[in-house]
């Protein structure tokens, strides 16, 4: 995989930082409506075309953490969603969003704390992250969702990711699953995710990586 790559874009109240190794091109920020960011632009961040909110509006809208953004003002930077979810893309990673706590997940990624994108393919060469090898990989899966979970006292709190060697997720937390329709459909505190790609119970882990010798690395 290519070396890691952090851009800043500073401006006079707020600095934008892109991390190239968890950006998966969703392209929220080119598309976004404004100027913050513009393709062809140099910079292609230009924090001072933006008010500090928009600003946040934007960088909260990348799935991946790849974007963080720090301000002058600390009572401006980004807080953590009130309810965890994970939303199950079709054809695509698991994505988080909630108060995050993810196994070795790199300091200097402090977007991770609030928003991640995790590799379900099992292609992927950044794991436990996505880095779009689904696109290429012989993976099909609708993100369908068929079980419903027990319900939740509450939405919200720290949602936090295992990540079992060679094998799946292991999530604990309030937490609600979101089907590739974008039906709620599963809500609880405990799961165990597919990462393997193989799963014939996917999103959720049956036990397929053992028999066919996943590895992870």
């Amino acid at each position: 995989m290519a070396d890691k790559i952090v851009k800043n874009y500073t401006g006079k109240g707020a600095t934008v930082t892109w991390d190239s190794k968890l950006c998966i091109h969703v392209g929220e920020c080119g598309r976004a409506k404004g100027e913050l960011f513009e393709t062809g632009r140099k910079p292609w961040c230009d924090p001072d075309t933006s008010s500090d909110e928009q600003t946040l509006d934007v960088v909260r809208r990348c799935p991946t953490g790849s974007l963080s953004v720090v301000f002058s003002d600390p009572s401006k930077g980004e807080t953590c969603d009130p309810e965890n979810t994970i939303t199950v893309v079709y054809g695509g990673p698991l994505i988080l969003r909630g108060q995050l706590d993810i196994q070795d997940a790199p300091a200097d990624a402090p977007a991770l704390k609030f928003r991640a994108a995790l590799c379900r393919c099992g292609m992927s060469r950044n794991k436990p992250f996505c880095d779009n090898s689904h696109a290429t990989a012989d993976f099909s899966d609708s993100g369908a969702v068929g079980e419903t979970g027990t319900p939740l006292e509450d939405t919200g709190g720290a949602l936090t990711v295992a990540i079992k060697q060679n094998g799946p997720l292991r999530i604990t937390g309030n937490m609600r699953i979101i089907s590739g329709s974008g039906r709620p459909a599963w809500q609880g505190t405990s799961a165990v995710l597919c990462r393997c790609g193989m799963s014939g119970n996917k999103p959720f882990c049956d036990g397929t990586h053992r028999k066919r010798q996943w590895q992870d690395n």
